[in-house]
């Protein structure tokens, strides 16, 4: 069965799309820890994030690191945090959150409930910025 990822990518959920390429797909996180939270993911449906093979998985970090500087110019921050946990979701996934101080990225806190509005004029922004 398709992860809820796949679902996303393959347009059978609908996403606050960001940045995609033949390989990858960036979306807004929609339980965020701050605003402009993205998850990025590969196309290709893989559990464990260092499973992927290298070529892939090179491919990834680096389309990570445009929807990062993207992030940072779209949203205040400090900085943007990256995490790769994978045990919510079987489908390997990167997450880029704005920071301001090191407890931004602490993913027992409460998460964020923004309206699909904003989670849309925060998507838009971050897609502008993409280079």
């Amino acid at each position: 069965m398709a992860s809820i990822f796949t679902k996303i990518i393959d347009g059978e959920i609908p996403s606050y799309k960001v940045a995609e390429d033949d390989k990858c797909y960036a979306f807004l996180d929609i339980a965020p820890l701050a605003e402009g939270h993205v998850l990025v993911v590969p196309k290709q449906e893989i559990d464990y994030i260092f499973d992927i093979e290298d070529e892939l998985l090179s491919h990834t970090m680096l389309f990570a690191k445009k929807v990062a500087k993207a992030i940072k110019k779209a949203i205040p921050c400090e900085k943007v945090g990256v995490a790769v946990i994978g045990l919510d979701v079987r489908h390997a996934h990167i997450h880029l959150v704005p920071l301001q101080e090191v407890g931004d990225l602490n993913f027992a806190k409460e998460k964020l409930q923004l309206p699909s509005e904003q989670m849309k004029a925060i998507a838009d922004k971050i897609a502008s910025c993409i280079e």
